[in-house]
């Protein structure tokens, strides 16, 4: 039995949350088998081809923070995540704190292999 693809759709926010979401969720599509990524910033948009993307697979929507927001635009796309994670209460459970919206430092690293972790449990 061939298994269902699932979909990870990371925060794109500029804060250091949403770098540290945006390289954890591309490395775990990168080492994981049967996943995607999805764009929310082209799902926001519309962008042709999304609309049908987001209700075919099942979404685990990685948000930066309490905002949801990778929640809040698939729901106004009457979409329902199959599972929500939420880095910044992940990481301060860690004592993890990302520094930079742009580049990863060491500290930086170190918190997206927290994050990709998780994601790879909620994948299971």
């Amino acid at each position: 039995m061939e298994k269902e693809e699932i979909a990870i759709s990371p925060c794109t926010g500029m804060s250091p949350y949403g770098l540290v979401a945006r390289a954890a969720c591309s490395d775990t599509v990168n080492e994981t088998e049967y996943t995607i990524s999805i764009c929310i910033t082209a799902t926001s948009a519309d962008k042709e081809g999304f609309k049908n993307l987001i209700k075919k697979y099942p979404i685990i929507a990685v948000n930066g923070c309490e905002n949801a927001c990778v929640d809040k635009i698939l729901g106004q796309k009457d979409v329902k995540t199959a599972k929500t994670l939420n880095i910044m209460k992940l990481l301060n459970e860690e004592d993890l704190k990302p520094s930079d919206v742009a580049r990863l430092s060491e500290e930086d690293e170190k918190c997206v292999v927290a994050v990709k972790k998780k994601i790879k449990e909620l994948l299971k």
